[in-house]
């Protein structure tokens, strides 16, 4: 292998962590927001990074929507800012709706950590999107956001007042060592950071991307050979999808590991379905060709 691997979609999401983490949270009363084209990645996907962002696809047509935006506006406003209401026009954002492959709207996603995370369609009653609010809530918990605008940053002067973050020696250090590139130390810096602070997402993202980058130090120059002679063989395959994922070969990798995913039966699934998540969280929800592909994985495996 060249070593030249294409990760300008990994490098986007630990930059949108970095920005996030010095990013202003929303003032108080600002926690329903119009989402567009042009705002999308600061406005949700970095912001996601702080706090839940809910988005709620809709259109000036949809009549089910003039009963769900207005109670989700309300509910997000009760929420005081420890989630944040992007609201996209689907008519005026049409990359967006086709990014996230809309089918009807109302529909409602949920964005935790740069992750997309499926919501609902339809106008749903309080008491179920309340449920929906509570879940989502603690999935947040659970992936360690808790961010300025959730700690309850009120009023306009919140932002203007709030100290700015020193840098994290710990993830220099860590940069240091994959500069160098001793991927070992790299990822034993990750690792100590992950054990102290489970949830943090930005150094999840790093670690995957440093267990990327030592398996393709050692991949054979002719994976590509061998995966065409074993076509069952799981490390091989494995292997191959690692060479066409840093060749930006990214339809070709899934395309081989969900096939290899329908011929596999039981437990041999799972190292291949793992490998397929991992790849799914180095690209990001951003990337269209992941929501396509995560439903045929979900169709392969059931």
């Amino acid at each position: 292998m060249s070593g030249a691997v294409d990760l300008a979609a990994v490098k986007a999401r630990s930059e949108a962590a970095a920005r996030a983490a010095t990013a202003p949270p929303p003032a108080g009363g600002q926690y329903v927001i119009d989402a567009t084209e042009a705002n999308f990645q600061s406005e949700v996907l970095d912001r996601s990074f702080q706090v839940p962002v809910l988005l709620d696809l809709w259109a000036e047509w949809c009549q089910p929507c003039k009963q769900l935006s207005p109670l989700l506006e309300r509910l997000a406003d009760e929420a005081g800012g420890s989630w944040v209401l992007a609201k996209v026009d689907v008519d005026a954002n049409q990359r967006i709706a086709q990014m996230l492959q809309v089918q009807s709207i109302p529909t409602v996603f949920a964005v935790i950590g740069g992750q997309l995370v499926p919501g609902f369609q339809g106008a749903l009653p309080e008491p179920q999107v309340r449920e929906f609010l509570a879940a989502l809530l603690q999935a947040a918990s659970q992936a360690g956001l808790s961010g300025p605008a959730a700690d309850g940053a009120e009023g306009p002067d919140a932002a203007a007042t709030a100290p700015e973050l020193p840098e994290d020696e710990r993830f220099t250090a860590a940069e240091d060592a994959l500069q160098d590139g001793d991927f070992d130390l790299a990822a034993e810096r990750y690792q100590a950071i992950l054990n102290a602070e489970p949830g943090n997402a930005l150094a999840q993202l790093a670690l995957r991307q440093v267990e990327l980058l030592r398996r393709l130090a050692v991949l054979p120059a002719d994976v590509l050979h061998q995966a065409v002679l074993q076509p069952d063989d799981v490390p091989t395959q494995l292997a191959a999808a690692d060479a066409e994922l840093a060749d930006n070969q990214i339809e070709a990798a899934f395309s081989r590991l969900i096939g290899l995913v329908r011929r596999l039966r039981g437990d041999d699934r799972t190292p291949v379905r793992d490998r397929l998540v991992e790849y799914f969280d180095l690209l990001g929800p951003d990337d269209p060709r992941v929501p396509p592909a995560r439903r045929e994985l979900a169709n392969a495996l059931f």
